[in-house]
This record gives C-alpha cells, sequence and structure tokens, in this order.
C-alpha cells in the first residue's frame, strides 16, 4: 500500500508544500513600482508591514474567532444529529438520513452563499428584506453573525461525517458498561462518549477550522463591511502587490501549522 501512495504522495509534496514554500519565499522580494514586477532584490518591508501593523493583528484575531465560532457552531449541530442517525435512527433510515444532509455539498458554493444572503437581507425602514425579516421582523443583517451561520452551513457536512464515523466506532459494550455502573445518559455521554470522539472531533474541525480562516468570498458576499486575513490577501494580490500578499499569507500557513500539530496529538489524522 505504502509502495501504490507513494508516487501520489510525492506529487504532492512537490506541488502543494512545494508551491507554498516559493510563495513564503516571494514574500522576501521586493516589488518594482513603476513596473509592477517582482524584483530580486531582498527584503523584509512586506514581512514587516505584515506583522509590524497593529490592525492587522486584530483582523487575525478577528478571523480565527471566526473559524472557531464556524467549529463551534458545526460541533454543535453535528453532535445531535450524528447521534440520531448512528444510534436511534432505523437501519433502512440511516443511509437516507445522511444523504439528506451532505446534499448541501452537492450545491455550487455560490449558490449556497447567495441563498443565505437572501435570508439575511436586513432591508430597509420602508419595507424589503430577506426571509428573516419577512418571517419574524427581524433579521441579523451582514456582518460577522451572518458570515458565521453562512460558513457553519457550508461546512456542517465535514464535521457531521467525522462525528458520524466516531459514533459508528463506538463499541456499544462501553456504553453498557456504564450503564450497569448506575451512570445515567448526560454521565456516560461526558464520560465515555465524549472522549471517544475527539479524535472524530478534531478530524472534523480541520476541515470547518481552515476552510472558514482562508474564506473570503463568504464575507464579500453576506459580510457587510466586516473583513478577515482573506480579504486583505485579495486586495494585496489585485493592488497587484504579490509579495505583500504572499506575506500576509505567512499568518493562515502558520495558524494552520499549530493547528494541525494540536489536533494531530488528539489524534486527528487517523480519523481522516
Amino acid at each position: 500500500m505504502i509502495g501504490l501512495l507513494g508516487a501520489p504522495l510525492a506529487w504532492l509534496l512537490v506541488v502543494y508544500v512545494g508551491s507554498l514554500a516559493l510563495l513564503v519565499v516571494s514574500a522576501f522580494f521586493s516589488l518594482d513600482e513603476l513596473s509592477g514586477r517582482v524584483t530580486t532584490d531582498p527584503t523584509l518591508d512586506n514581512v514587516a508591514e505584515a506583522f509590524g501593523e497593529s490592525a492587522y493583528w486584530s483582523l487575525v484575531a478577528r478571523s480565527v474567532g471566526v473559524a472557531a465560532a464556524v467549529t463551534v457552531a458545526c460541533l454543535a449541530l453535528a453532535l445531535p444529529s450524528a447521534y440520531y442517525v448512528s444510534r436511534l435512527a432505523r437501519p433502512w433510515a440511516k443511509r437516507g438520513l445522511i444523504v439528506a444532509m451532505l446534499l448541501p455539498l452537492w450545491a455550487g458554493y455560490l449558490v449556497k452563499a447567495f441563498g443565505l444572503r437572501a435570508i439575511f437581507e436586513p432591508g430597509s425602514e420602508v419595507g424589503g428584506g430577506g426571509l428573516l425579516r419577512a418571517l419574524v421582523g427581524w433579521s441579523p443583517g451582514f456582518g460577522y453573525a451572518a458570515v458565521i451561520a453562512t460558513l457553519a452551513y457550508l461546512w456542517y457536512p465535514y464535521m457531521l461525517l467525522s462525528v458520524y464515523a466516531g459514533f459508528e466506532r463506538l463499541p456499544e459494550s462501553l456504553l453498557d458498561a456504564s450503564a450497569d455502573l448506575g451512570a445515567g445518559s448526560l454521565r456516560t455521554f461526558r464520560s465515555v462518549v465524549m472522549p471517544m470522539l475527539v479524535p472524530s472531533i478534531a478530524a472534523g474541525s480541520i476541515f470547518t477550522f481552515s476552510l472558514s480562516l482562508g474564506d473570503y468570498i463568504t464575507v464579500k458576499i453576506v459580510g457587510g463591511t466586516a473583513q478577515l486575513i482573506g480579504n486583505i490577501i485579495e486586495r494585496a494580490l489585485l493592488a497587484p502587490n504579490q509579495p505583500l500578499a504572499a506575506a500576509f499569507t505567512i499568518w493562515p500557513i502558520g495558524i494552520m501549522i499549530a493547528y494541525l500539530s494540536v489536533m494531530g496529538r488528539l489524534g486527528a489524522f487517523e480519523n481522516l
């Protein structure tokens, strides 16, 4: 098996890791102001700007906060739904329920994002607005709340699959033993189920956290004036200033390396 996977892994290292390395290296070169081309003159100005401004630190903190909130929201939705499908649903209904909850993956990214935009449309004092305002007379409007809700809707299936797989691997004998020892449902869930689900939750969080951290399109669609690190990278690319954009990408790369190292210690990679 290792021999069969050797070539794909080597290709992944060359193309993906190699391109990331080149991207980071390009952050240390200057940009010719007249031609707009990257020069071979080394400089630390781009990295100093990306890491030296306090406003960017706040922006990165907000980006991490949004990604963490999306992950928590996905987990809060995935735990009860995955438990029901794996433990309570009839065997003949399991596949249908899983397919139904994975259906959002079959729709286009932009279709789903603009669909959520129609729901959160704030309208105005004279009328209008989206589905929420029409149904309950209120909408949070465009902003970080709408971004978190939209991203949670987009990436929830990835958390669901991981948590569902964790429930399916949970030995029934452990639950029976906990009940025999007098533990109630909540105690069993807290002391037996959750510790065994940690690797599956960590695996699912890799998708929800990383995809949310690097997203910038959803923010443009439902974020209003909200800004995340991905929007700053896009703005630098459109300037165009590739070295500065590359310097900003060091932020999410570094965050994800740290996040993956923590999730790896929790057993995430064995459950992917």
